[in-house]
């Protein structure tokens, strides 16, 4: 029996996805998959026998990868899963920033006795109408999942849109619109663009990134929507930005001690991906992936290995080692099995920075000797026989 361990509640629709094979466990050391959605991995004790975790959601860092990957365990995430649900929200988050709906929203309130409300609102509206969102110009900065529907969603509401990635995909770039501008530069867009919206990864090279530099480059009374991660902008930076008027509004989906007393942000508390839709396909998304690692050795969307898909094996025996990036391991392991009388029927063998993967198809069940003998060779993390 298979065992899948659950440290957050995922919803029902992916669960029931697990075949007759598993089944769920409520001791982590007993599960050779790890299903989660924001609960924190830093402080555990990596069980033996864990062989993937799968995040549901598409940020990782609740997730010690480094500490994994040396272990030979697997982790995977769920991009674009909850694109929809992200992309809804910034529309909101452009909407409620160009038009002050919100402080209307208030003033009814505090009005609410004033007999003559409807002649009182026709006074005091001015002070909330604001401007209309087409015709104006947005920058969009990360065209994956999330951001090309974002532009896409955003040129059919009439915005002119400038898209910026480095390292656009070839399937986001089928995927955007004909009318999204391709931009190669970020200064473009910084001086160009009216509202600019982020929706890149967190490295150490987009950390802080929207920053005074950034701003001084940047339209007076520009909007800046963030919905990817906090620490890409410099909040220090912001907070003087929105005080001098160079940054008219910032919408932000991370409420910290910070943000939340920002004069001039409008902080949401971290809605993006909340809604049961999202929650629902990126749970159905993280159980498809280890189940499928699991059961046939594939990987899909993982983090820290390379992506690998040989389909179902159709021989006698398939294996899978998980090693590090240095020379001469295929010999090695090829070698391995060939003095141990095995033959290879198929393989492939791919790498991401310091860590590999080789997936091989055999003709017959390679004997215990010659596993000990792939578990024993210098680089090699973990073997895992899958049939």
């Amino acid at each position: 029996m298979k065992t899948i361990h659950c440290l957050n509640e995922i919803s029902h629709l992916g669960t029931a996805l697990l075949t007759e094979e598993y089944t769920l466990t409520n001791d982590i050391k007993e599960a050779q998959g790890v299903l989660l959605r924001s609960a924190s991995m830093h402080e555990m004790e990596l069980p033996e026998g864990l062989l993937a975790i799968a995040r549901a959601g598409a940020g990782v860092n609740n997730i010690p990868l480094d500490a994994c990957a040396a272990e030979g365990i697997v982790v995977f995430n769920t991009p674009g899963a909850n694109a929809n649900g992200v992309k809804e929200l910034v529309i909101a988050g452009l909407l409620l920033s160009s038009r002050d709906i919100t402080g209307g929203i208030e003033w009814c309130k505090a009005n609410a006795d004033d007999e003559d409300i409807a002649k009182s609102a026709e006074k005091a509206k001015k002070a909330f109408a604001g401007c209309e969102i087409k015709g104006k110009k947005l920058g969009v900065i990360g065209l994956g999942a999330i951001g090309a529907e974002v532009a896409n969603a955003c040129s059919s509401l009439g915005m002119e849109v400038y898209g910026y990635d480095p390292f656009l995909s070839v399937n986001s770039a089928w995927g955007l619109s004909r009318n999204i501008k391709h931009i190669t530069s970020l200064d473009t867009i910084y001086k160009e663009c009216d509202y600019i919206t982020v929706h890149v990864p967190l490295f150490d090279t987009t950390k802080g990134m929207i920053n005074k530099a950034a701003f001084d480059t940047m339209k007076d009374g520009i909007v800046i929507l963030n919905f990817a991660r906090d620490i890409l902008v410099n909040e220090e930076d912001m907070k003087e930005a929105l005080k001098s008027g160079k940054v008219k509004k910032y919408v932000t989906d991370f409420p910290n001690a910070t943000s939340a007393h920002l004069e001039g942000a409008m902080v949401i508390p971290h809605l993006g991906a909340s809604t049961e839709e999202s929650e629902d396909n990126c749970a159905k998304m993280a159980v498809e992936e280890i189940m499928d690692y699991i059961d046939n050795g594939n990987i899909r969307n993982s983090v820290n290995f390379p992506a690998c898909d040989m389909g179902i094996c159709k021989t006698e025996s398939r294996i899978a080692v998980l090693h590090l990036n240095i020379p001469n391991m295929i010999g090695q392991i090829t070698g391995t099995l060939a003095a141990g009388d095995v033959n290879i029927t198929d393989m492939t063998n791919k790498s991401r920075e310091k860590y590999a993967y080789t997936l091989i198809d055999l003709e017959k069940a390679s004997d215990a000797m010659s596993i000990q003998k792939l578990n024993a060779i210098k680089g090699v993390l973990r073997v895992r026989v899958i049939k």
